[in-house]
Parts: C-alpha cells; structure tokens; sequence
C-alpha cells in the first residue's frame, strides 16, 4: 500500500503528485512480480528490479491506448491500466511485446553489469530501458529502430538512461565493435553475418527466426571457443525485421516449423553447403543438430 505523505496545506499539489507517483510505483511492483513469475525467471532479482523501476506507462504515451491482443481501446487513460501482462499497440501498428515474454528472453540472454548490448527493433524504448538497468551504469545499450518516430520518441524516454541511445535506422548492419549480447526484437528470416561476427566471446545474439505466415521461435546463439551453440527457447511471432525477409526462404521455414525437427537445434554453423544434420538453413549458415565443433 503506498505510503502517504502528511498534508501541507501550502503544497497540495505536490502531495497530490507525490500520491500519484508511489500508487504507479506499486501497481509496478505488482507487475514485476507477475511478469517474472509468469516468465519462470521469479528468482532473477535483477530482472525484477528492472520491471519494477522503469514506468512503462511513460514509454507509451497518453492514454486511452490500443490492446494488441484485440485492437480495442482501454476505457480509460489511468496509467495504472498499462500494469499488466499485455501488449499494447505503438504507431504503426507495431505491438509491444508481452512482458512475460521478454522477461523469460532476458533470463535466458542474462546481460550483466558493464556488458555492451545492441538492442534490434527498439519501438519507443521500453525494453532498451530494461537492458540499460540490466547492464547498469558501466554498460552500454545501443539501440536501432527503423521507424524514425518511435526512435525519436525512444530517444525522449531514455533520457534518464544516458547509456542507452535509439539510432533511427535498420540494425542489420552493426557497428564493427565486439558486443556482448545482441536482442532481436523483430522476425528474421535470413540471418544476417553481421550479428554473427559481431559476438565478443561469450557473446550471445537471441533472435525471432520468422516463417512468411505463422508462429516461428526464438532462438539463442551463443559464441564458444569452438563454434557456435544454438538451442530454440520458444515459440513466438514478431513483426518482420526489415532487409532480412527472404519469400523463398519464409516459406521454406513455414515447413520446419510445422515439424518438430528445430526442438533438437544444438549449433549453428556458417559453412556450404549445409549437412544432412541441417534442421534450418538459409544463405551461408544452418542450424544443426551437432554439438558445436
């Protein structure tokens, strides 16, 4: 329950903001504790401090918003509505995320103090702040999003996270230096070399590889000392990431993810052509059921 601040009759309204301000703060606690436990990750405390300390609600805007799920509007514009586990919808028709999902996506990419991060499809911030506080003061987030009103609006909201930084502009080429973690928050279907040879060692690259119509699933690339491991994480369905959508190759992976073959993804490897292992392939990398070499 939040905490109230006795009355001063000559600063009522900071009262009444202050009021406002910690009722937001734990419908946030709330809503961090329900988006990690339905993410299965309710014992990461980084990740719960992340969800309860950036306001969402400033991420999208005024209110009544679009609910993704059904495209209706809210009833109201109460910024305590945008406390739950749902997708809202940002200009363009281009949805949020569910936070659940990306709670359990972050668990698995794990980015830690001081990493670099970059942040692929950034919408207007939100999941750039969730990275930044992950990463905190010493890391690094760079983000892409193409859409060049939401990167400029990301560029607003992250103001209080000068770490983090939205370029507005397609992140399927990175900048040459090493990075720790690559977040793909948009459908791939041919996988770009670029995110590959970017990994520092260690380095892990989560991405949605995207069929033309349906569900595809997002998968974890991680570098090691002899290749690269690759397992599938879950199914999902992202809008498309624009300069990596292939037709030909879209409805090739409609076949694979109608089959269970991808459950046994261990590796991925970027050498021609590809082995009877291959599970998915596209233009100079396939995904195998090896361990990596």
């Amino acid at each position: 329950m939040a905490r109230l601040i006795p009355s001063r009759p000559a600063d009522g309204r900071r009262l009444s903001y202050v009021r406002r301000m910690e009722r937001l703060a734990d419908f946030r606690n709330v809503f961090a504790q329900l988006v990690v436990a339905r993410g299965g990750c309710a014992q990461n405390a980084a990740l719960l401090h992340a969800f309860a300390s950036v306001p969402r609600h400033m991420f999208l805007g005024l209110g009544p918003w679009t609910v993704s799920e059904h495209g209706t509007l809210t009833l109201g514009d109460d910024p305590a509505t945008v406390y739950q586990d749902i997708g809202f919808g940002l200009d363009a028709g281009i949805p949020t995320g569910l936070p659940s999902l990306h709670a359990a996506l972050l668990d698995t990419a794990a980015p830690k103090p001081g990493e670099r991060v970059i942040h692929v499809g950034a919408g207007t911030g939100y999941y750039t702040a969730i990275l930044a506080e992950l990463v905190g003061a010493t890391g690094h987030v760079h983000g892409f999003e193409i859409n060049e009103a939401l990167a400029a609006r990301a560029r607003t909201n992250l103001a209080a996270w000068p770490r983090a930084f939205v370029e507005a502009r397609s992140g399927v080429l990175v900048p040459d230096r090493p990075v720790d973690l690559i977040y793909v928050n948009a459908g791939v279907q041919q996988l770009p070399r670029a995110w590959i040879d970017a990994l520092a060692p260690d380095g892990r690259l989560v991405v949605p590889l995207m069929p033309t119509r349906g569900h595809g699933a997002v998968f974890v690339i991680g570098r090691e000392a002899h290749g690269y491991s690759a397992r599938m994480l879950c199914p999902a369905r992202f809008v498309p990431c624009i300069g990596t959508q292939d037709t030909a190759l879209g409805e090739r992976f409609e076949e694979a993810f109608r089959g269970t073959a991808l459950a046994s993804v261990r590796s991925l490897r970027l050498s021609e052509p590809p082995a009877p292992s291959a599970c998915l392939s596209g233009a100079g990398w396939w995904l195998s059921s090896d361990s990596p070499e």
